[in-house]
């Protein structure tokens, strides 16, 4: 199906990563499966068989009636990739660069919290799969596994790891957290704004399912925190006494991460520069936006990068497709900032019409989720992988050996109309 010795090896500066096929075609001759299907739909019902009901639960839950989601997906049906016949792609390559960092491909780990509900391993798993990948982590402030610990799984490989920061009122927990991050190598902060509390998700609450309220408690990320410490201190409560363990997860995720009071855009230059001068002057993101016109506020302010994201889907419903506010916005602002994408990728043309509408980076969430939740580390590796190689050989097949071949022109688009979910079960 490949030659494992074909040109295009030793003329890229990647692996050929759809060479993952063929070890795939070839492992049963030696004894060798994968650990699951990584279709989407596939790999759903497996995260689902897999994890706990909480994980489930936490995994899958939308906003309100999933109608935010089901516009995510329905937005790639709209845009069709057109291929191009007998292009030669003997030097095909799908390295590119992001805040100057060479990277193996324009796909990376998108900021998911506590994950230590999906697998003991938590964050550390897909961490370590990004430094083996050679492609981006993003480190969710809400995550399980502490800041320094993180970074020692993704490794000093050359990949970068971004931070991403839920933005706490309390000004001196904001930077201690930043300056931890800058200390430990992660070379961008990413500020989430459309998080200042979780959006009504239908299961979570039927089920009383927030972790930092029970088992979970407030995490390595925080407990490890010195101005956490300080505030616990003085609200005497001791994260050693199993007595205050709710209390302490609560103490965090109510005061710091998803605490329900709100930020402008007038302070964004303020966090922005404080983030600057304890990293060095490294890049700072702002990740949830939707509107040309925050787009534009957001170059304004001197970020130097946005993600295009409505959190797929999990904090307004009825919202907009992500996809959709892309082309917008690139259209916009394309030139003047770099622009990233977020929310309903499931495979490599989803990747590559997000490309092809304007974004230069694209972040995967619930496939590595799932990954996570139906097969740990082994998982994880193996679901992304499997993107990156379903990337490749689309690139080969449809005839487009270059990332700056994937443009506007790639595309034939249906208007915008009303399309429907034909199930409820999507992924």
């Amino acid at each position: 199906m490949s030659d494992p010795n074909n040109p295009n090896i030793s003329q890229r500066s990647t692996p050929q990563w759809g060479l993952y096929q063929r070890e795939l075609f070839w492992g049963p001759n030696e004894g060798k499966h994968p650990p699951f299907n990584t279709h989407p739909d596939k790999l759903r019902e497996t995260a689902k068989e897999r994890l706990s009901q909480t994980g489930w639960h936490y995994a899958s839950c939308n906003a309100g009636l999933s109608w935010t989601h089901y516009a995510n997906r329905q937005a790639f049906y709209r845009h069709q990739i057109v291929p191009r016949m007998l292009v030669d792609t003997s030097r095909r390559d799908t390295a590119t660069t992001i805040f100057g960092h060479r990277v193996a491909a324009p796909i990376g780990f998108a900021p998911i919290g506590i994950n230590r509900i999906y697998h003991a391993t938590g964050e550390l798993s897909p961490a370590k799969v990004a430094g083996e990948l050679n492609i981006p982590y993003c480190l969710s402030s809400a995550g399980s596994y502490s800041i320094e610990d993180v970074a020692r799984a993704n490794g000093d490989g050359g990949s970068p790891r971004f931070y991403q920061l839920y933005w706490s009122p309390d000004d001196a927990v904001t930077l201690s957290m930043l300056r931890r991050a800058a200390d430990n190598g992660y070379s961008a902060c990413v500020l989430t704004a459309d998080t200042w509390q979780l959006g009504w998700r239908h299961d979570d609450a039927a089920h009383g399912n927030y972790a930092f309220y029970h088992d979970h408690g407030a995490g390595d990320l925080g407990l490890q925190d010195p101005e956490f410490l300080n505030r616990l201190r003085e609200a005497k409560l001791d994260p050693a006494d199993p007595q205050d363990r709710f209390r302490v997860g609560a103490e965090w995720i109510d005061k710091h991460i998803w605490h329900g009071r709100s930020f402008a855009w007038d302070r964004v230059p303020w966090l922005a520069d404080r983030w600057r001068r304890v990293s060095g002057g490294k890049p700072f993101c702002v990740k949830g936006i939707q509107s040309v016109a925050d787009a534009r506020r957001a170059v304004e302010a001197g970020v130097d990068g946005i993600v295009v994201s409505n959190h797929a889907g999990r904090q307004v419903d009825g919202a907009i497709a992500s996809l959709d506010a892309l082309e917008k916005i690139a259209e916009a602002v394309g030139d003047k900032i770099y622009i990233m994408y977020d929310s309903g990728i499931r495979g490599g043309a989803d990747v590559f019409k997000a490309l092809a509408l304007g974004a230069k980076f694209v972040f995967v969430g619930r496939l590595w989720v799932y990954a996570l939740g139906s097969g740990g580390e082994e998982g994880v590796r193996h679901v992304m992988k499997g993107l990156l190689a379903d990337f490749d050989i689309l690139m080969n097949v449809a005839g487009y050996p270059s990332l700056e071949d994937i443009n506007r022109d790639a595309l034939d688009s249906m208007p915008k109309g009303a399309y429907f979910p034909s199930t409820l079960e999507m992924a």
